[in-house]
């Protein structure tokens, strides 16, 4: 067994806060970024988070899950390590990112040829995501608009590396929307995302890097710069960036917290607000303090003290603000009030979903439900069961197939992707395999 087998097939129970309900981090998130109501935090639900029926006949999702997360200290931080339309478009994106905020858990290791599908016709899109390479591990994407109003499809595979105390997931993969009534299209990647403290203290995640959004219709571009914390933690969670036309000229200035909001503003203005603020005075530079040098050897990584809110520039338009999360959220893994729908079991949906659709794995059921050792004897079992599987195929030398999804060429990038081979709301899952 290679050192990626060791990592991803790592037999460890439940010792970190597994985030239940996630077949795999990547494939909620992606439905994530697709939520676009701002008031599903206001619903109440039923004792254990059932869902409930309006007055009016709309559908309500539940609000919380059967059970809390377990606390993180009850477990070994080691098995981290063993197993992350124009402007409106730059709002979406980073939107996507800040459902990561403060969602530290570690999610359950995704099987090869789990799928999750999503419908919300209250939203107008549907959603199927499949796990369609296990070494290394890549989740494919498909989602449409209801109306045909849109396509977002994409792959996400992290690529990880560790620094001693924290672990980096470098972003491969291309995230591509096409809006279909305006005839555009737009692709990008996220940025990378750091966890800190793996070893010991408390977990925090940071995000840096920058992030070109491309709209290939027009040619215009918007570049993002996620900002490093820093030393004194003054660039932590800051985002700035432009977007410049097909011949470079600046459009607009793009700026705020991946963690709280997004504002643009005219160059001209922005260029006039920062002269008159240099002319206020320049705030002296701070030199590293000998406590501030010390800590850069100590054995925890703490989070820096979070500076103050977005200062907002005369003139700006307000792009995004981030909804406010349930009052339950810490004791539910962080989770947004879309984010505790996602693994909801609905009576009659057993008998419509694929058979491997992660709301119908056991291991994930059990640890949502509280039953932590069945959990993870089941757990043990589905890896054992891959592991089983993936030998047999060796010996017969055969190559496993993907079901909904298939690699080819990105139409807008030219670059290796995996794309939706359709079909699959047809349900014919008579040929679906067997991982559960």
């Amino acid at each position: 067994m290679n050192s990626e087998e060791e990592f991803y097939d790592a037999v460890t129970g439940f010792d970190s806060d597994n985030s239940s309900g996630d077949f795999s981090e990547a494939n909620h998130k992606v439905a994530e970024m697709i939520d676009r109501d701002p008031h599903q935090s206001s619903r109440t639900g039923k004792p254990n988070g059932e869902a409930q029926h309006q007055e009016n006949g709309i559908k309500e999702h539940r609000t919380s899950l059967p059970a809390p997360m377990f606390s993180r200290s009850d477990f070994s931080v080691w098995s981290i390590l063993k197993k992350c339309i124009g402007l409106a478009v730059a709002a979406f994106a980073v939107s996507a990112v800040a459902s990561q905020w403060e969602r530290t858990g570690k999610p359950f290791n995704p099987l090869l040829g789990e799928t999750y599908e999503l419908t919300r016709e209250d939203l107008g899109f549907r959603l199927i995501s499949e796990q369609v390479s296990h070494h290394p591990p890549v989740s494919a994407f498909y989602s449409e608009g209801l109306n045909k109003d849109f396509i977002f499809h994409g792959s996400i595979y992290p690529k990880l590396k560790f620094w001693g105390k924290s672990v980096e997931a470098e972003p491969r993969g291309t995230i591509t929307l096409e809006l279909l009534k305006c005839n555009e299209a737009y692709t990008w990647t996220n940025p990378t995302c750091c966890v800190h403290n793996v070893i010991i203290g408390k977990l925090w995640i940071e995000q840096y890097g920058t992030v070109e959004i491309v709209n290939h219709s027009t040619g215009d571009k918007c570049i993002l710069h996620f900002k490093p914390c820093g030393l004194f933690g003054k660039e932590l969670h800051r985002v700035e960036g432009y977007v410049q036309d097909k011949n470079k000229k600046k459009l607009s200035v793009i700026y705020g917290k991946w963690t709280e909001c997004l504002w643009c503003i005219d160059p001209t203005m922005y260029e006039t607000f920062k002269k008159n603020e240099k002319k206020g005075g320049d705030q002296k530079k701070l030199k590293p303090s000998e406590d501030a040098i010390k800590s850069e050897n100590d054995e925890a990584d703490d989070m820096p003290e979070i500076q103050e809110t977005v200062q907002v520039m005369p003139g700006s338009k307000l792009l995004w603000r981030i909804n406010t999360r349930p009052p339950n959220s810490s004791q539910m893994y962080n989770f947004t009030s879309f984010a505790v729908s996602l693994n909801e079991l609905e009576k009659g949906m057993e008998a419509i979903l694929a058979p491997t659709d992660c709301r119908l794995r056991p291991d994930i059921r059990s640890m949502e439900n509280g039953d932590l050792d069945l959990a993870s004897k089941e757990k043990e079992r589905l890896e054992e069961k891959q592991r089983a599987a993936r030998k047999e195929r060796a010996k017969d030398e055969a190559e496993w197939q993907t079901r909904w999804f298939q690699q080819g060429t990105n139409p807008y990038t030219g670059t290796s992707d995996w794309l939706y081979s359709g079909g699959y709301f047809d349900r014919n899952f008579s040929d679906c395999p067997d991982i559960y």
